[in-house]
């Protein structure tokens, strides 16, 4: 079964968002969108228009999105089939949260790696 396909996102948080955002904006030249991030758009050779994308995107230090992880950043990676990694995952012992979310953005679920940091995976939409 084919797992990780790529990084789909990596997230920061920060107890200054707007301070973060600023200095990635001004020192490496990131174009910060207004949603709070940017989009790394990419493509392979078989198919040189745009297929994909990794976003990098700042949450404020409050935020609860990587609980039960203590970890300041999480990384998002892409996958081919997420209810059949999920399942796998599971009878391999690994910590799966139960929770699964569908949207027009894909399917996300999230496992515990052995060092506490919740992992997210995400299944984007066929289009």
């Amino acid at each position: 079964m084919l797992r990780v396909t790529g990084i789909g996102g990596v997230f920061i948080k920060s107890d200054d968002p707007e301070r973060l955002k600023r200095w990635y904006r001004e020192h490496l030249g990131m174009a910060i969108e207004s949603w709070g991030g940017m989009s790394f758009r990419w493509h392979n050779a078989e198919r040189p228009e745009p297929e994909g994308c990794t976003v990098w995107s700042v949450f404020p230090g409050s935020s609860s999105y990587f609980d039960p992880s203590s970890a300041p950043f999480m990384i998002n990676y892409r996958v081919a089939d997420l209810q059949a990694l999920l399942t796998a995952l599971r009878e391999e012992g690994c910590a799966v949260d139960d929770k699964v979310e569908e949207s027009e953005f894909g399917k996300f679920g999230w496992v515990m790696d052995p060092d506490g940091n919740r992992v997210e995976l995400w299944e984007p939409p066929e289009s």
